[in-house]
């Protein structure tokens, strides 16, 4: 990255972009919808389990401009989820503007770990140990989405449903390598626990993005 796109990019004016691509949302609250993914590089999370650790270097991804981003997404999609990575590690403001611009609904799947910038139309906070989310993120989350790789996360997943708002809805989605192993567990939780929902990885099992 050239020192004068780690000016632009530092502004918010350019991000780090791994990929982007149009399918269908495949977890979460949304499961089952068509949106256009912007798969932001860079997070130092460090999550073991991360199914996208190519992510994580933002070095290797090209500096991208927002606008150019936007037009993209508006070739396929009203709707368009910023994912990473970790988006939050990065001044959204300019591209949430350049969507909005648009009239694109805009989603974001977080950790967040960083603190919220951007203007979102829906926001799915996925907590991991490594760095806690901040609480600012917690109050206006829309939708929280725990991922549960043992029966310790249960309780994990309770003390974030106590921080979040009154109106977020409430996610167990099982880690993908120990899903066997878990889904019971998430099964018999869930009927305990209908404030819950149950969250699974459709697209996996769709072979798609």
């Amino acid at each position: 990255m050239t020192e004068e796109d780690k000016i632009l990019v530092d502004k918010g004016e350019l991000v780090p972009l791994m990929e982007e691509f149009y399918t269908i949302q495949g977890e979460g609250y949304h499961t089952g919808k068509a949106a256009y993914f912007i798969r932001v590089g860079g997070c130092d999370v460090g999550c073991h389990w991360c199914d996208v650790k190519e992510s994580w270097d933002a070095n290797l991804h090209p500096p991208t401009n927002v606008n150019t981003i936007a037009e993209n997404t508006a070739k396929y999609s009203n709707t368009v989820v910023v994912t990473g990575g970790e988006p939050l590690m990065w001044n959204m403001t300019p591209l949430t503007d350049a969507l909005r611009s648009k009239g694109i609904s805009i989603h974001i799947e977080t950790s967040g770990a960083y603190p919220l910038s951007g203007n979102w139309d829906w926001i799915c906070l996925s907590p991991k140990k490594t760095m806690p989310p901040k609480p600012e993120v917690l109050s206006v989350a829309h939708e929280l989405k725990v991922i549960i790789y043992n029966k310790n996360d249960f309780k994990w997943a309770e003390e974030h449903a106590k921080s979040v708002n009154s109106n977020c809805k409430l996610f167990l989605q099982p880690e993908w390598s120990r899903a066997e192993e878990v889904m019971p567990l998430i099964t018999n939780y869930v009927l305990n626990n209908p404030k819950w929902n149950v969250s699974l990885q459709t697209h996996k099992y769709m072979h798609i993005p």
